[in-house]
């Protein structure tokens, strides 16, 4: 009998050991971790937990095979999805930048430069603050902002005592049509950039002033397609009729007038008094083709930013960086625009080539900056990461825009 009792418990306790081992191999299977996912997957609302949990539903989630295979697939894509990392976010230039976000010396010259009003500004157009699109903005340059040069038949450049010196051929014919252009502003922060490479494959590149390409070529490229100069530069810079820099591709001055003044009486009183300076280089380069920007367009220019800037504005012209995009705007298909709207390597150095600090070359004094960059910002195509990375914004031109 005794022998019978031991017998029986120790069969019972073989089979509870066999049920255990059975049930602990089952649940580190597929079938119990899939069960458990796929239960995850499906999970209802509270409100409908009761309705879930009762058995017909206990037999779907069991018994059914396609769904086992969805609840595993759900699991995966769960987990693809787990592993993306959100995309970060570049600060870049705010494009509804306003004035009150300046320092007091810089809004103090703001101040002063409405006041003083050397150009006799009186705007009467719409705004400030009008809203463009990108699109209708992109129309409203193309067709109020003609970009043209003085020619030979402009009262008095068509006198015997300009004769022989404004180039024969016309601007349009030597400058494009290109696709892909480039625009290099002379910001310090384009120092150590190491773009030279990128810039020169554009099919054109416009640089402004007296901004050098020697020693620099790393970060601002050899390519120079198009230089744009103040006519400041061309009255005061000494070595302007011989240096070699100023005999490379298509030079083009500009001089401000008085708001909206025709030619004759711009010629009477220019800002600076160039003509003579223009006509020795001639001389010297008859070759060379050399251009005067009528000095209508950069007050066509001026009166757009004014209409969709948020302030009053400096009433003086744009800066030649913003002239140069525009016209650049004009010639080419997409325009890349170099440090104009600055990158991580922002600085206060106004310039690549010189050790100049002071941040009116970013934020703007004389000329209306801050509210030139907001425009660009809003018409730029490309990405902030561009912006943040290379000081890269990218616009199309108007050449094949429908308005």
């Amino acid at each position: 009998m005794i022998h019978t009792n031991l017998k029986k418990k120790f069969s019972c306790f073989i089979l509870v050991f066999l049920l255990f081992a059975v049930i602990c191999v089952w649940k580190k299977g597929n079938g119990y971790e899939a069960l458990t996912l796929q239960a995850k997957a499906f999970q209802m609302p509270k409100s409908q937990e009761k309705v879930a949990m009762g058995p017909a539903s206990q037999a779907v989630f069991s018994n059914s095979k396609q769904d086992l295979k969805e609840g595993i697939q759900s699991l995966s894509y769960s987990r693809v999805t787990a592993k993306v990392k959100p995309q970060p976010s570049y600060q870049v230039w705010d494009k509804d930048s306003t004035y009150s976000k300046v320092n007091p010396r810089l809004l103090k010259i703001w101040r002063n430069y409405l006041n003083m009003n050397k150009y006799k500004v009186s705007y009467k157009g719409p705004g400030p603050g009008v809203k463009f699109s990108v699109e209708a903005l992109r129309c409203h340059l193309r067709d109020r902002v003609n970009v043209s040069m003085i020619e030979a038949t402009d009262f008095p450049f068509n006198t015997t005592e300009w004769e022989g010196y404004l180039p024969k051929e016309n601007f349009r014919t030597k400058a494009g049509p290109w696709h892909r252009c480039a625009v290099v502003s002379s910001a310090g922060s384009l120092k150590n950039s190491q773009l030279g490479r990128e810039i020169d494959n554009h099919d054109a590149v416009l640089r402004f002033n007296g901004a050098p390409t020697d020693n620099f070529q790393q970060d601002v490229g050899t390519k120079t397609t198009i230089r744009l100069m103040n006519s400041q530069l061309v009255t005061t810079e000494k070595r302007f009729l011989k240096d070699s820099l100023y005999t490379e591709g298509i030079l083009v001055v500009w001089d401000p007038s008085v708001y909206h003044v025709d030619i004759p009486k711009w010629y009477q009183k220019p800002d600076y008094n160039f003509f003579e300076t223009y006509k020795s280089y001639r001389r010297l380069h008859p070759s060379q083709p050399f251009y005067i920007l009528k000095p209508q367009m950069p007050w066509e220019l001026w009166d757009i930013i004014q209409e969709i800037s948020p302030d009053l504005i400096q009433p003086n012209p744009p800066s030649s960086g913003m002239l140069g995009i525009i016209m650049m705007m004009t010639l080419c298909d997409q325009v890349d625009i170099y440090e104009f709207l600055p990158s991580k390597r922002k600085t206060d150095v106004c310039y690549y080539h010189q050790k100049f600090f002071d941040s009116a070359c970013t934020m703007g004094a004389y000329h209306p900056l801050l509210f030139e960059k907001n425009m660009v910002k809003h018409l730029n195509e490309g990405t902030d990461e561009d912006i943040y990375l290379f000081g890269k914004a990218t616009l199309s031109g108007f050449r094949n825009i429908r308005c």
